[in-house]
């Protein structure tokens, strides 16, 4: 690769040993893909974040380049396994919760901000079209590339710290336009309106990519009108079943590509075939989660008009980035929500935080919600609108 002369100075040692590593890392990545030169990176947003997938050989090594790493660029953190004030409140063990601030405390050290979300590009880590940007979550990284425009790769929890302790990373993969073009086509002739059924088709079409190893992205057409809502839980959703990065949306996404003559369908069959996959009818719920991806202040806002003067029955959650969770304190959405009985869990996602065990059957409108509560917490699921979801909380 051929490095700039202050990123010679930074694989030299001559920034201090956290910078150095930072290169090391990034360089040798770089020539893993072929890399030619480093590219500048104006925001990083790093995975990785939960005591529980970090464990102390994580946490060692994040104290160590804390030690004297300091970022150079915007950079904001995915859910971390709690939520980082409220967390006795949600039943989380002491002692995880101990360890899990000390993980926080490690990235704040470093200059990070302590968001806590994987959804960023609400609150306030917002790229441009074209930008490139150094993102680990896998909704938020295609969300990135595919509605906003931005530039990023997958990247691990590792390098995209190390992008931001740096302020560079590699240039390839989807930090090239050739790489970013469209590589099969996909009509959706079924009805596609709300989170929980851009969800599905996202399931669906993810399904479809995880089977074939050169559809790696999608031109999507056949869908009238998508909201950022929507969008948010579809690339949660196709990400996670599958690892998409970039999908092209015809009248809906910034990018340009050329469109490809191979054509598949997805038909109403499709979507239910793949909802019977979401849903196991015989579940006894008793846990309703919303904000998977984290619920955006429109989502809050419908959740407080649907409970406002009712009691729910059923242990629930709203989770949502901090920042988002002080406006709806403003305006009053916050207190008619917890006068309903529902918990916030901000900081956290139920993928992340440690409730295996604890409950058995869950209630959400998140595909991706789904996938994770069946895998990793073996709970059963009833995947529903956002609306029926509380209809459910509240019988």
């Amino acid at each position: 690769m051929k490095l700039m002369a202050i990123e010679k100075e930074m694989l030299a040692g001559k920034h201090g040993k956290a910078t150095q590593k930072s290169m090391e890392i990034l360089v040798t990545l770089g020539e893993i893909y072929d890399a030619t030169r480093m590219i500048p990176v104006t925001s990083v947003q790093i995975a990785g974040v939960s005591y529980a997938n970090l464990r102390e050989p994580g946490l060692e090594w994040l104290a160590e380049m804390a030690r004297d790493g300091k970022v150079r660029v915007l950079t904001t953190l995915n859910p971390a396994g709690m939520d980082l004030d409220n967390w006795r409140a949600l039943g989380i063990d002491p002692e995880f919760a101990k360890n899990q601030k000390r993980v926080v405390d490690a990235f704040a050290k470093m200059g990070i901000i302590t968001t806590c979300t994987c959804t960023p590009y609400l609150i306030g880590n917002l790229p441009h079209f074209g930008e490139h940007i150094a993102w680990a979550e896998s909704s938020a990284v295609c969300f990135a590339n595919s509605v906003i425009g931005a530039q990023t790769n997958r990247e691990g929890g590792p390098s995209a710290l190390a992008a931001a302790l740096t302020g560079v990373t590699p240039e390839y993969g989807y930090h090239l336009d050739e790489n970013r073009q469209a590589h099969i086509t996909i009509k959706v002739k079924a009805k596609v309106r709300g989170t929980a059924r851009f969800g599905t088709l996202g399931k669906v079409i993810g399904d479809i990519l995880d089977g074939n190893a050169e559809w790696t992205i999608p031109y999507i057409k056949g869908i009238s009108q998508a909201n950022t809502d929507e969008l948010k839980a579809f690339c949660a959703s196709v990400a996670t079943y599958g690892g998409t990065a970039l999908f092209h949306m015809r009248g809906i996404t910034p990018n340009k590509t050329k469109v490809p003559q191979d054509l598949l369908l997805v038909t109403e069959k499709d979507m239910a075939d793949a909802e019977k996959e979401l849903n196991d009818e015989e579940a006894a719920i008793d846990f309703v989660s919303i904000g998977c991806p984290h619920a955006s202040i429109r989502e809050i806002r419908r959740i407080a008009e649907l409970v406002e003067g009712k009691q729910v029955t059923k242990e629930t959650w709203v989770t949502t980035a901090r920042p988002t969770k002080r406006i709806a304190d403003r305006v009053g959405y916050t207190a008619i929500i917890e006068a309903a009985g529902i918990k916030f869990a901000c900081d956290t996602c139920c993928v992340v935080a440690p409730i295996k065990g604890r409950f058995k059957g869950l209630a959400t409108d998140s595909a991706k919600g789904c996938y994770y509560a069946q895998g990793r917490h073996k709970f059963k699921t009833k995947h529903r609108s956002l609306e029926e979801c509380i209809e459910e909380a509240l019988s």
